[in-house]
């Protein structure tokens, strides 16, 4: 039967639902703004740990501070031996996003601050997930490989440390600033969908462990954290560069999309794709190899031509465009690129729940409760009458 009114489903796109004091993206203009400083303004000159430290503290730290902080950070890297234990006991092909938040659940176990409801409490539990993070993903990466996991190493940065984890190797400085500003970039990016979801549940007075796994949650789907390795595979798809112009054409009349072109909210090119194609580049040289980065350059020109020419509007590149070619290179299974995600967006994370819980004005938090539109099978005031189960 016809529905009686149209169908609304707007995914809360132009509505206004908070007020935030942690980040601004601007689309028209292409700018992302980290606490009032512009990204490219933070990438490549601070640090991960800095640029957290901003975003849970309001402002970036004095010397002492950070210094203080990396400890702090360094110092809670470690998971229970029983999460190690729990993880070993999962099957070696289970989906490592889902591993991620399983494990964020059980973390939740051994931490007493979660009987807590207060702002000091929320901050500890933040900067423990902040640490910990790294250390499952790769804890994860090697038991599924029937490795033994690598224990933290205090004397590294978080970037560092996290790459040692993966490797069992130091990686050298440029390597580890390269993934650094990884990090950083991907660190915070307003209402995101993720970024939502862990709102929405702190709204309830849920504790850190409940809200961070909401978001890891939202994170898993392909629509918001996966299209970075749908951009690797779809790399490897083109294998060579002269490929490319065909591959675009094939793609588009079939009704398909460029993974990585194409964004809910910039109307220009991503700022933090033009940091990260010069890193991917640069990797592709160390590794011996820059094909994936000059089929991605040729991707990019002849995206934007195609798609200009079929639908007659622009489209642009987005972070995972670069990010892909990028981690590739740095030798990071394909499957961990979302993760990788989430070990930077937990700042993120974290410093909208403790905004959500305690900071703004008034009562917060505010329950979220939105209205929806009833699209019943009937209409008429009687709607559907009981009729018993003998009586059908």
């Amino acid at each position: 039967m016809e529905s009686c009114q149209p169908i609304l489903n707007t995914g809360l796109r132009g509505f206004q639902v908070a007020t935030t004091r942690i980040s601004d993206v601007d689309g028209t203009l292409g700018r992302l703004i980290y606490r009032g400083y512009l990204v490219q303004d933070l990438a490549g000159k601070v640090s991960f740990e800095e640029v957290a430290y901003l975003l849970l503290f309001e402002r970036l730290p004095q010397k002492e501070e950070l210094e203080n902080f990396k400890k702090q950070l360094a110092g809670e890297r470690g998971i229970p031996p029983e999460v190690i234990a729990a993880l070993e006991t999962r099957p070696k092909d289970a989906l490592p996003m889902d591993i991620l938040q399983a494990a964020v659940a059980m973390l939740a176990h051994h931490d007493l601050d979660t009987r807590e409801y207060s702002p000091e409490a929320a901050l500890r539990m933040a900067i423990k997930l902040i640490a910990k993070f790294p250390t499952i993903v790769a804890a994860w990466d090697r038991i599924r490989n029937n490795k033994k996991p690598v224990e933290p190493n205090a004397d590294l940065s978080h970037a560092a440390n996290f790459l040692y984890m993966i490797n069992g190797t130091i990686p050298d400085d440029e390597l580890a600033g390269f993934f650094d500003t990884c990090l950083v970039l991907h660190a915070e990016h307003s209402f995101n969908a993720s970024t939502f979801s862990a709102r929405q549940v702190a709204s309830t007075r849920a504790h850190m462990y409940a809200a961070v796994a909401a978001g890891v949650g939202s994170l898993s789907g392909e629509l918001h954290g996966g299209a970075n390795t749908r951009v690797m595979e779809m790399l490897i798809d083109i294998v060579t560069v002269d490929r490319v112009e065909a591959y675009v054409n094939n793609l588009l009349d079939s009704g398909g999309k460029i993974m990585g072109m194409g964004h809910a909210v910039y109307k220009t090119d991503d700022p933090r794709a033009h940091i990260l194609a010069p890193m991917s580049k640069k990797m592709g040289e160390r590794t011996g190899g820059t094909k994936l980065y000059e089929i991605s350059k040729v991707l990019e020109k002849k995206g934007k031509e195609a798609f200009k020419q079929r639908k007659g509007r622009d489209i642009f590149v987005n972070v995972d465009f670069y990010s892909a070619s990028l981690y590739y290179y740095m030798g990071i299974p394909v499957d961990l690129f979302t993760p990788l995600f989430a070990i930077a967006r937990i700042s993120g994370w974290a410093s909208h729940v403790l905004e959500e819980q305690f900071g703004g004005a008034g009562s917060k938090p505010v329950l979220y409760r939105p209205d929806s539109e009833y699209m019943g099978d009937y209409c008429g005031p009687d709607q559907c009458s009981f009729v018993p189960m003998e009586a059908r």
